[in-house]
C-alpha cells in the first residue's frame, strides 16, 4: 500500500487543485483512505463493464455525459463521476460516457467541483 501522497501526485493538476483550494479553502484533499490495490481492483471491475451491453448502449448515442457534445461513441471514454481516487466505485451508478477532453479536464474532481470550474470558466469568458 502506498500513500495517499503518491495517489495525490498521480491523478491531480496543480493548476485545477490550486483554483479549487483558493474557492473551496476548507475542502480537504486526503487520498490516503484510497490504497493502489483498491484503485487496481475497481479499475478492473471497469475494464469488464466496458465490455458489456449495459455500457454499449449508454455510448451508442455517442453524445457526451458533461459537455452534451455528438462526439461519436468511437471518442467516448469511461469516466467515473466519483473518482477511484476520492473513493468512488466502479458501479452502473457511477460510470458515464465522457469525451476525452472533458474526461482529461475532470480528472479527480467530484460532481460539484467540476460544476465550479466549468463556472468559473463561464465567468472568465464574460
Amino acid at each position: 500500500m502506498r500513500s495517499g501522497y503518491h495517489n495525490f501526485r498521480r491523478f491531480s493538476s496543480p493548476q485545477i487543485l490550486f483554483r479549487f483550494i483558493r474557492v473551496k479553502a476548507h475542502m480537504t484533499f486526503d487520498f490516503s483512505m484510497v490504497s493502489d490495490e483498491d484503485i487496481r481492483r475497481e479499475k478492473e471491475k471497469a475494464r469488464r463493464l466496458r465490455r458489456t451491453h449495459w455500457w454499449y448502449s449508454r455510448i451508442e448515442k455517442g453524445v457526451c455525459h458533461y459537455c452534451q457534445r455528438q462526439v461519436g461513441w468511437e471518442n467516448l471514454t469511461m469516466d467515473h463521476v466519483v473518482p477511484l481516487a476520492r473513493g468512488g466505485q466502479s458501479k452502473k451508478g457511477n460510470l458515464v460516457p465522457a469525451c476525452k477532453a472533458c474526461n482529461n479536464k475532470k480528472k479527480y474532481l467530484l460532481p460539484v467541483e467540476w460544476e465550479e470550474y466549468l463556472s468559473s470558466l463561464d465567468a472568465c469568458q464574460e
